[in-house]
C-alpha cells in the first residue's frame, strides 16, 4: 500500500507534459475569443487597411 501511495504522489508531483496542455488551452482560449468578436475584429482590420491605402495614396500621389 506504501509503495502505491508514493507512486500517486509522484506521479502528481510530476510536470512532463504540463506545457502541451498549457499550449492546448491557451489555443482553444484565443480560437473562442476570435470567434466571439469575428465581426468586430474584420470590420477593425478593413478599417486599418483602408486607412493604410489612404496615406499610401498621399505620400505616392
Amino acid at each position: 500500500m506504501l509503495k502505491i501511495k508514493q507512486a500517486v504522489k509522484r506521479f502528481w508531483r510530476s510536470e512532463e507534459g504540463l506545457g502541451t496542455l498549457e499550449i492546448i488551452l491557451i489555443i482553444s482560449v484565443v480560437i473562442i475569443i476570435a470567434l466571439l468578436f469575428k465581426d468586430w475584429i474584420i470590420e477593425l482590420i478593413e478599417d486599418l487597411m483602408g486607412k493604410a491605402d489612404g496615406e499610401a495614396d498621399k505620400i505616392f500621389d
